[in-house]
Parts: structure tokens; sequence; C-alpha cells
């Protein structure tokens, strides 16, 4: 039984993954953007390591071409500059707050790579505050894992 579960969820995964999954693109496109517009600079690297971060995701991946991220990323940072906008971009991150840890472990990963380009500022941390209690994951946590981790960049991809 446990057997047929785990095929069945697999075959689940792997049609999402083909489908895409529009809500965790999201998820992870709207926290990039809060942190890369928290400081009230959109510097290059933070978008480029964004992208980055988000292809790392299979179902991302294969859901999502380049094109379709980055325009994505661009609509989620144009919302960003305004409070509105930053609290439309946290229920998007917070329509993944039911999904397994996973996939809102990535999501708040994504922003924190984002966040810890030049180190993460005061101002970006709150913001990855935010995000951690939209996705109901422990910051402190994953902002260890992000440490322990070279954060990637373009060019290492």
């Amino acid at each position: 039984m446990n057997a047929l579960k785990d095929l069945l969820a697999r075959f689940g995964r792997t049609v999402t993954a083909y489908a895409g999954d529009e809500a965790l693109m999201q998820a992870g496109i709207s926290a990039a953007a809060n942190v890369i517009v928290a400081d009230g600079e959109v510097a290059g690297d933070e978008f480029e390591t964004a992208l980055v971060g988000l292809r790392a995701n299979p179902i991302i991946e294969k859901g999502y071409d380049l094109l379709m991220l980055e325009e994505a990323l661009y609509e989620a940072i144009a919302r960003a500059r305004t409070r509105a906008g930053r609290v439309e971009n946290l229920r998007r991150v917070a329509a993944i707050a039911g999904r397994p840890m996973e996939q809102r472990q990535d999501a708040f990963l994504v922003a924190a790579d984002v966040a810890d380009h030049e180190g993460v500022s005061e101002i970006e941390d709150k913001a990855l505050t935010e995000i951690a209690a939209a996705l109901i994951v422990d910051k402190a946590e994953l902002m260890q894992t992000a440490i322990a981790q070279p954060t990637p960049t373009p060019s290492s991809v």
C-alpha cells in the first residue's frame, strides 16, 4: 500500500512539474521581490540570484522557462515598491503555507540567498522575518542553512 501511495505521489509531482505550479512559483518570486526591494535598490546580482534559486527547484524549472520567470519577477518587484504591493506579495507567499515543509523552505531560501548578497541588512532581515512568518518556517534554522552553503552566483550556474 505504501509503495502505491509513493508511486502516486511521485506521479502527481511529475505532472505538477510539467504543468507548472503557479502558487509555488509566485511564492518564490514574491518572497525574492520583497527582499530585493527592501533596501530601496534593485541590484542586478540580486535579480539573477533569485532566478538561479527559483530554477534550482525542479518543479519550477520544468514548468517555467527563464523568460516567464523574469517577467513574473519584474511584476513582483513592481508590486513590492508600495506597501500594498508588499502585502500582496506576502499573500502570494502565504498561499503555500499549507504545502509540504520542503516547498515552504525552498521559497524562503530563495529570498535568503537574495538577502545574503552583501550581508543581510536590517531591513532585509525584517523582510525575511515577515516571509518566514507567512510560510510558517523557522527563519533562524534556515538562515544557518543558508550560511552553511555558498550563495549561488549567476556565473556559477
